[in-house]
């Protein structure tokens, strides 16, 4: 196994991590990999790291992994930051495969190390003794959007367990262009509409329904999202085993996904999403 210990040449690095299962990390980050965009920007703090992927200005995707994922995490600066392929660091992570554990797949040990601005990222992945290392080219951070989502600014809140979302997202009419979002304190409570090429279709959601844990809505509120903004947090949903739905007084969406990792840590994925109006414009200019 990658010894835990810190070595004399870890000291080069502002960053060293590793962890015993480098699919802790990956499964979070697919969670967030957007066909379309490729390029994630890595913030690395104390307290972990932050992955972060943007698609026309409306939508944003935040996968957190906290400290305690890894077996060992040293940073000798308090932040540093660097945008990255996230396709390739996916293909290098799963180097050894991306079955589960639990149907005969590989867990590799995975350390990872970053020297600074310029630098790329370092992976040793290693595999019942057998060693593997990518050296992957880091860029120039882009500064990243602020959607100013703000939980003093939440008009609704519904945190529900993930299953019955499951279903109605895989029900859903990809064929439509919007997904609309009905949050109400009376009935129908919370609703998800499409109008695709077969008409418009829903699912409710009762507030009293097992599947709801928390629901906290002060005023009705009816917004549209582009479908195909959306479609990436099916994945996150799918890791997931509790999602927070939240919409502020502007419309904007907060989809925050509970993802338990296969040694049962809890992470998670956060989606901002700008209403349909306010991405018509960025969309266009794609």
């Amino acid at each position: 196994m990658l010894s835990t210990q810190p070595s004399d040449e870890d000291d080069q690095y502002v960053l060293v991590a590793k962890v015993d299962n480098a699919r802790n990390v990956s499964n979070i980050l697919k969670a967030v990999h957007f066909k379309e965009r490729e390029l994630a920007t890595v913030f690395a703090s104390e307290n972990g790291l932050k992955v972060t992927v943007e698609d026309a200005k409306c939508v944003q995707a935040n996968a957190f992994i906290q400290t305690g994922v890894f077996q060992e995490y040293n940073m000798t600066v308090d932040t540093t930051t660097f945008k990255i392929n996230l396709s390739i660091l996916l293909s290098c992570l799963n180097i050894f495969g991306s079955n589960p554990a639990s149907a005969g797949g590989a867990t590799p040990a995975l350390k990872m190390c970053y020297g600074g601005y310029g630098t790329p990222l370092m992976l040793m992945l290693e595999e019942n003794g057998v060693v593997t290392d990518c050296h992957i080219k880091t860029l120039e951070p882009d500064e990243t959007l602020d959607f100013n989502f703000n939980s003093t600014n939440v008009i609704n809140k519904i945190i529900m367990k993930s299953e019955c979302l499951k279903d109605a997202f895989q029900e859903l009419d990809m064929t439509s262009e919007v997904l609309e979002i009905l949050m109400s304190p009376d009935k129908p409570y919370f609703r998800m509409s499409t109008f695709g090429n077969a008409g418009s279709a829903y699912s409710d959601f009762p507030k009293d329904s097992d599947m709801v844990e928390v629901f906290q809505c002060t005023q009705t509120q009816t917004n549209r999202y582009k479908l195909v903004l959306l479609k990436p947090t099916v994945k996150a949903l799918m890791l997931c085993s509790k999602v927070s739905i939240r919409t502020d007084h502007r419309g904007f969406l907060s989809l925050q996904y509970m993802i338990r990792n296969e040694d049962g840590q809890i992470c998670f994925v956060e989606y901002y999403c700008s209403p349909d109006e306010e991405c018509d414009e960025d969309y266009e200019d794609r």
